[in-house]
């Protein structure tokens, strides 16, 4: 399995908020608690307040008739009869169907939208809603709906649901005294604003260095100097944006160079996010205590399959040791390679570590990373990705002639025997006021007979400028990462309850699936259908085969440097936050974990945006990894590009959603529980 999963690569909607998450009814995660009697009207209380800008007026209008709706069937429930359990759900289900769709759209729009008053307008939108959703999830009416249903008349999928819900409501403190609650509807809506907050400021932030002297350059693709704006006085300008970023950190010859771009990059959204990212790690912490649980990381884990913040604890130490031989091995090339730049290098720093391995690899496997990517052209990366998809799930995917959101923007929809299960968008390049980095949003989930999947993937690669857009590598994998949530999300699209709708298994299943299919491009035959030059020539083999022996190289250092955000995820909420020194932890963690230790003037946590949307499981990317690597041994043995299994795998795994939990969609798949067996050999494997 290829490991350059990198931090950039971000959840899919749903995470961004969590327990705000998608919304619904049926997945009250990290929502509160129910008041003993109907909740009253807030929508008085609430800011709607319409901006100058027309476009912005006219969202907002609409978010406030979405708003209203919800309000309305989320009143008929609480006073309703239902003799029949199917009443019950079905008018759930209906509420489920606004919220997702609405808080979905604000969601995307809040990260995308060119209009800056409508992005507001957007968080605007969610922050509403979240006082509504705490409304739903105080709701005792609701609650007493739903434990006086007869289970033992429902069919296994209802009974899923139900029991589901009254084990969510339950974990939202259904038991707690009527201050406490009020208390935990205030936290809900606080959490929420500064969630916004934090994830604003590191939108916003971009910063930038100017370059003089072309001799600073060198190393750097003609390409790249060509397609980089210039300041009035001729200065090359280098943003802390991921185009403008990675080729830096891996071809720039100039170390200073390097390691000033890299602090910059670490202080994104510094010091403002430190006293923000204080204010919600005691936020959630108390949430937590007050739900009975001693902190938030044990709070957020007991529904994932890791159970507790021990056991995670103890999966990122395995996997630490696991990998540390390795590390440790790939380190001291580095090292070496450092000491030829600079006979006095006694160690290798974390801006330098890209270059450095850049370089090895040229030179013991005689990987050109700029001969590589003039075989990646954006456009014929994007029509690879489709063909793939195509291939393997036996779809087509055409164009939809629907509006966009900026003009950079496409549309497409999913076509399987000739019926439409799908539609996407792709929002592919940077712009200002953007998202920086890459994920899978959730526009509309699919609900049966109802409503098709919509989702937008949103990326920040080179192109759309009028360029050739060369990606590195490294950004094909992303977007075949995204586009995996993608595909997940479309194909889990057509559940009866919008519970089980989606990307909506445990947490800590949801990057197997994507990380699986990153597999692909290292794959010579799939590599072949998109991967030309601007002469039209196909990679060759030759060169495909030496991407692949070198491939693994710094598999080892980059688990452990993975293991470092993982820790920091879980420390931050796994202790009290008053005796919690975010400057401190961070460095001593980066010591512990981490080859590569920590730089000087850097607050890495400012911009870890993950604090926010995974809070203490950002464990789940490495334990998404040893299940990844268990289901891609059935595609080594069977053929990557063959449908059946791929078929097989879309059916079992991909297409039953929430509907499963994680570990029987495995087993399904193939045919036994899944193995740490897999990964442990790929690691340990040169």
């Amino acid at each position: 399995m290829n490991k350059k999963c990198r931090l950039k690569k971000t959840p899919v909607y749903r995470f961004l908020f969590a327990g705000l998450a998608s919304s619904c009814l049926a997945l009250l995660a990290g929502c509160s608690q129910q008041p003993a009697t109907p909740s009253p009207d807030t929508t008085s209380a609430l800011n709607w307040t319409a901006p100058d800008d027309q476009q912005a007026q006219a969202w907002l209008a609409a978010c406030e008739t979405d708003f209203k709706k919800a309000e309305h069937q989320f009143k008929a429930l609480e006073q309703g009869k239902f003799p029949a359990a199917s009443g019950l759900l079905n008018a759930i289900n209906d509420l489920d169907i606004t919220l997702d769709g609405r808080l979905s759209q604000a969601s995307l729009h809040a990260n995308v939208n060119p209009n800056a008053q409508v992005r507001d307008v957007a968080r605007t939108c969610q922050q509403n809603f979240v006082t509504l959703l705490s409304d739903i999830s105080l709701s005792r009416p609701l609650y007493n709906h739903l434990v006086a249903v007869d289970q033992s008349a429902l069919n296994p999928l209802d009974k899923r649901f139900v029991e589901k819900m009254i084990r969510d409501y339950r974990r939202s403190g259904v038991d707690k005294s009527e201050a406490v609650r009020t208390r935990i509807r205030q936290l809900n809506e606080e959490i929420n604003l500064i969630g916004q907050a934090f994830n604003k400021n590191i939108l916003e932030d971009t910063r930038k260095i100017t370059v003089g002297s072309e001799s600073e350059l060198a190393g750097l693709p003609a390409d790249y100097i060509a397609a980089r704006q210039r300041d009035e006085e001729g200065r090359l300008i280098i943003t802390t944006d991921y185009p403008d970023y990675v080729p830096m950190t891996q071809y720039a010859e100039n170390d200073e160079l390097r390691k000033k771009l890299y602090v910059i990059f670490r202080q994104r959204a510094y010091p403002d996010n430190k006293a923000v990212l204080m204010d919600l790690i005691q936020k959630r912490h108390e949430l937590a205590q007050l739900l009975g649980y001693e902190n938030y990381a044990a709070y957020i884990t007991e529904d994932k399959m890791i159970k507790n913040p021990g056991n995670a604890r103890d999966f990122i130490d395995r996997v630490f040791k696991l990998a540390e031989p390795r590390a440790k091995a790939e380190y001291q090339v580095l090292l070496e390679r450092m000491q030829q730049i600079n006979p006095q290098a006694t160690r290798v720093e974390d801006w330098q570590k890209a270059y450095l391995e850049n370089l090895v690899k040229k030179e013991k496997y005689q990987i050109d990373s700029q001969a590589v990517r003039q075989y990646f052209q954006y456009d014929k990366v994007r029509q690879g990705i489709f063909k793939l998809t195509e291939d393997m799930f036996q779809v087509s995917i055409r164009p939809w002639n629907t509006g966009v959101w900026h003009d950079s923007v496409n549309a497409y929809e999913i076509v399987d025997k000739d019926k439409v299960i799908g539609r996407f968008f792709l929002d592919m390049h940077p712009r200002d006021g953007k998202y920086k980095h890459a994920a899978a949003f959730t526009l509309q989930d699919g609900v049966r007979d109802r409503q098709l999947p919509v989702y937008a993937l949103v990326c920040n690669f080179p192109g759309g400028d009028g360029s050739s857009g060369l990606m590195e590598h490294s950004d094909v994998e992303t977007f075949l990462h995204e586009f995996g949530h993608l595909l997940h999300g479309i194909f889990a699209g057509n559940q009866p309850w919008l519970a089980f709708s989606g990307i909506r298994t445990e947490w800590d299943f949801v990057e197997a699936p994507s990380q699986m299919l990153e597999e692909w491009v290292w794959d010579t035959e799939t590599l072949a259908t998109f991967a030309t030059n601007d002469k039209g020539e196909t990679i060759p083999p030759a060169l495909v085969n030496k991407m692949i022996a070198g491939r693994d190289f710094g598999k080892g250092m980059w688990t452990q440097h993975q293991l470092f955000y993982a820790a920091l995820s879980l420390g931050v909420y796994n202790t009290d936050p008053a005796n919690l020194d975010l400057d401190k932890l961070t460095a001593e963690l980066q010591a512990r974990y981490s080859p590569f230790g920590y730089v000087d003037d850097t607050y890495f946590y400012a911009s870890f945006g993950h604090l926010h949307g995974y809070s203490a499981i950002y464990y789940t990317y490495m334990w998404s990894l040893v299940i990844a690597a268990d289901m891609y041994s059935e595609f080594a043995e069977h053929g990557l590009r063959n449908p059946d299994i791929a078929q097989r795998y879309r059916h079992y795994v991909m297409e039953p959603g929430g509907s499963k939990d994680a570990a029987d969609l495995v087993k399904d798949f193939l045919g036994r529980e899944y193995s740490f067996d897999a990964f442990a050999e790929e690691l340990n494997h040169d």
